[in-house]
């Protein structure tokens, strides 16, 4: 497996598991990552954000719709 392979595997992963953390360090990690292309880094770094951005809008909209449901007819107690 070439070192691409195994990093695309690694955002794979990470965006699979959609943790904001794992993300980030994978972030990092591929900014100082000199095996890879220029080019290479910037797309599995924009995977990366993507997901990151995606994942900050899906918890906002789910944090709205549970605001909505816990205070149908009333406020929260």
């Amino acid at each position: 497996m070439s070192h691409l392979e195994d990093v695309i595997a690694r955002v794979d992963a990470a965006i699979t598991e959609s943790v904001i953390t794992h993300m980030n360090e994978l972030l990092i990690a591929l900014s100082e990552d000199t095996e890879l292309t220029r080019e290479d880094r910037y797309a599995q770094q924009q995977r990366l954000r993507n997901a990151i951005a995606h994942h900050g809008k899906q918890y906002k909209e789910d944090q709205d719709a549970r605001h909505d449901s816990l205070t149908k007819g009333g406020v929260i107690l």
